[in-house]
């Protein structure tokens, strides 16, 4: 078969193929070894003994690059197929170096055999990361900022790093913008990544047969020396890493997998620039779609735990919102305030009495903060530039997304878990249930006040998402770590905001979602609502249970969203996500 055959019919590989002509010749190259210009059913099963061999990965560049077939790869093949690698055009490759000339000669003659090859890409690599450095260190101070180092290891050694240590880039090497990498340092977290394998094998020397031995750091630096290989820097920055959420002063065997690249690192990475046959965006689509219900399952989580620990809280605030100063047959105020609600709830109702409609309220908000926290992560993925910065005004946009989602589960939800807790103030008549609240209501009615739940609650996440993103940075501490407390004081401290804020949208919400007994006020609509409070009961009306609202709402969405923070830590998975430049670059040498 042709080779345009067998790279998009066997292999698979359609997107972007038709104009790259040289990608097709190049991947048709290693399996042609006749150099026929055909593909026959010997060469491929001369292909296939290749990949069964223990050094596979390196047969296969070889024969990516020996284009005549002869055994040997000459200067002007490699240059051409790296030059074209979009990676070589952000930092570019010195082909009149040292390095070159030490391995091609300074007439560039001599020619590579297969083992000569094979260290020539593993030195290469480690040359380009030198280079890249000297690029970025303009002044020759020696030093390069942390947004570069992140860059530089990201573009030229992204083959190195599992999700895990690129997400931890900056807050392992300083944790700020403004922090400078050494040189040492650079070729220390570089020589690292290149030892996993060697630390791995350190661990086990110390813990024996038991994988979950916790190894001090002083333990670790004893057995290292034995070998002599591992510095005390690349010691530092490993614990460092290990330890990038807590100080825990130990390392497990869980921390040295997550930074271990996988097995293909050791391949560089112009190669795994082109897919495994079978791949394509369908398995892309299938990433994107398990991470974001991975999200939404940590979300729900969160949302539950954050919810029922304010519960209390929250009915309160709600019995104060609907209670009328006007418009009703009873001379008596009910409620005081906050605290005399709260007492009389216990006194008359129980412990029962204050978590009454909690049951509705989770059902309906574990998938409302699941898809809050996942629409806002989404969208914020989208806005993040290159050094990891996000413009405020994205910041916003995403949080008012995220709001605008939730209220599709939101409205339902509260409008039963409202007439529950209302239900309470009234001892006489028929029980008041979940199920018979839903078939008065019926579907439509069931999102009925869902503007003012609009109102409420996208501006409420706009407001709420990037305080708590500023906060949680503010806490962050030299090591780029941020300790729970300190999480869930900014969730707390964010809240406080965004919940007095929307407060007045929240108690039109309340009376258009409760049912008005006889002799309360009557609303038609949410701008019949707003009028008849204003003209009945004045401005202050739209400020009833702003100290309940915000004591509820500022907790409990530091519990969540700490709890949320803290889950990702501890079920942390690697979906080993791209984005869509290296989708684009998975068939293509060319950005």
């Amino acid at each position: 078969m042709t080779s345009e055959d067998f790279v998009r019919r066997f292999l698979n590989l359609r997107n972007g193929m038709e104009s790259n002509p040289e990608t097709v010749k190049l991947l048709a190259g290693a399996v042609n070894q006749s150099k026929t210009g055909l593909i026959s059913f010997q060469d491929f099963l001369a292909f296939e003994s290749v990949l069964r061999a223990p050094d596979a990965l390196y047969l296969v560049a070889f024969q990516l690059f020996d284009k005549n077939g002869r055994g040997e790869v000459s200067f002007g093949d490699i240059k051409q197929i790296f030059s074209q690698s979009g990676i070589y055009q952000r930092f570019p490759f010195d082909w009149k170096s040292e390095f070159v000339d030490q391995h091609f000669g300074k007439d560039r003659g001599y020619h590579l055999k297969y083992k000569e090859f094979s260290q020539f890409l593993l030195e290469l690599q480690q040359e380009h990361a030198r280079q890249a450095f000297m690029q970025r260190d303009k002044d020759k101070s020696g030093s390069i900022s942390v947004m570069d180092f992140k860059e530089i290891m990201v573009t030229v050694r992204p083959h190195m790093l599992t999700q895990f240590v690129e997400q931890s880039l900056v807050t392992a090497a300083g944790g700020t913008p403004t922090h400078q990498v050494s040189f040492s340092y650079y070729n220390g977290f570089n020589a690292l990544l290149n030892n996993m394998q060697l630390i791995i094998g350190v661990y086990h020397t110390i813990s024996g047969s038991s994988i979950n031995k916790h190894v001090s750091k002083e333990e670790f630096t004893l057995a290292a020396q034995e070998l002599g290989q591992v510095t005390p820097m690349e010691i530092d920055i490993l614990f460092q890493l290990s330890n990038i959420f807590e100080p825990r002063g130990y390392i497990t065997l869980a921390d040295l997998k997550r930074i271990a690249p996988h097995g293909e690192g050791i391949l560089p990475y112009y190669l795994r620039e082109s897919p495994l046959p079978g791949s394509d965006t369908q398995n892309f689509a299938m990433t994107e779609l398990a991470e974001s219900a991975y999200r939404f399952i940590l979300g729900g989580i969160a949302g539950a735990t954050g919810a029922t620990s304010v519960y209390p809280i929250d009915l309160v605030k709600t019995r104060m919102q609907n209670q009328r100063s006007t418009g009703s047959f009873v001379e008596e105020i009910m409620y005081r305030n906050s605290l005399d609600c709260f007492n009389k709830v216990l006194r008359y109702e129980g412990i029962i009495g204050l978590y009454r409609g909690l049951l509705p309220q989770l059902m309906g908000v574990t998938p409302e903060k699941a898809i809050k926290l996942t629409v806002n992560d989404f969208v914020r993925d989208m806005f993040y530039h290159k050094d990891g910065s996000i413009p405020l005004s994205a910041e916003i946009f995403a949080g008012g997304c995220a709001g605008c989602s939730q209220v599709i589960f939101t409205n339902p939800l509260e409008i039963v878990k409202i007439r529950l807790q209302v239900a309470g103030e009234i001892t006489t008549g028929p029980r008041v249930s979940s199920l018979s609240v839903m078939k008065e209501l019926g579907f439509f009615g069931l999102y009925k006040g869902a503007r003012a739940c609009f109102m409420r609650d996208i501006p409420f996440s706009a407001i709420y998402f990037p305080c708590y993103s500023h906060l949680k940075t503010f806490f962050t501490n030299e090591n780029g770590q941020v300790h729970p407390g300190n999480l869930l004081l900014s969730g707390a401290l964010a809240g406080m905001p965004a919940a007095s804020l929307v407060t007045p949208a929240d108690v039109i919400k309340t009376r258009l979602q409760v049912a008005a007994r006889e002799g309360q006020t009557k609303y038609a609509g949410l701008m019949d609502c707003f009028w008849k409070i204003l003209r009945q009961e004045g401005p202050g009306a739209f400020w009833k249970g702003v100290a309940a609202r915000v004591l509820r709402s500022s907790p409990q969405f530091g519990v969540t969203l700490s709890t949320y923070e803290l889950l990702q830590k501890f079920i942390n998975i690697d979906f080993g996500k791209q984005n869509t430049e290296d989708i684009l670059q998975a068939t293509s040498y060319k950005e």
